[in-house]
């Protein structure tokens, strides 16, 4: 409820700015207000995340998505996420918020998403998401394809390509669980 006031302002500001491509990258600026913060009077590391929601929203809008997600009953869900902060966000400081499509697979999407003050990046994460349905997951291409059809997902990065892999280990053993004695 917090970002109410956040999202609204995203919201309208998206229909005003230039439209997306499916690569196109969003940028959004906000400034660290005093509910941002935590005990160390710095941006709360919680609050990242949650921008991050308003970044996406911000690309989805202006890529043209809006209006088919909502005929459609499609909602955007994440399904995880890896974040580096590099460099602290102090009260009142203004900020941008990069957000790009990367590539796509056969259910995920992959965007990359950038914290930056002063030209300098503050973090950086990538995000795997979808869209689902009424009927379940939708396939990404055919929601890039209600945009821009016939547009290819470029190449998958080898580092997010490894991001998958040690993803799909950690889900599919106990590796990181260490045996009862």
């Amino acid at each position: 409820m917090n970002l109410l006031f956040r999202f609204l302002l995203v919201l309208l500001g998206a229909r005003r700015r230039a439209r997306l491509q499916p690569l196109g990258e969003s940028v959004v600026r906000f400034r660290v207000l005093p509910p941002d913060l935590d005990a160390n009077l710095h941006m709360n590391n919680g609050r990242y995340l949650s921008l991050m929601d308003l970044g996406r929203l911000d690309l989805i809008a202006r890529m043209g998505l809006l209006r088919h997600l909502a005929r459609r009953r499609w909602r955007p869900v994440v399904g995880s996420l890896a974040i580096r902060f590099r460099r602290s966000l102090q009260p009142l400081q203004a900020y941008t918020l990069h957000s790009r499509l990367l590539c796509w697979d056969a259910k995920w999407f992959y965007i990359e998403q950038r914290f930056e003050r002063g030209g300098q990046t503050v973090a950086v994460a990538v995000v795997k998401g979808l869209f689902r349905g009424p009927a379940g997951n939708v396939p990404p291409q055919a929601v890039v394809s209600l945009i821009a059809p016939g547009f290819a997902s470029p190449e998958m990065p080898a580092a997010l390509a490894e991001w998958q892999d040690a993803e799909a280990q950690m889900l599919s053993s106990s590796a990181l669980v260490p045996e009862a004695q």
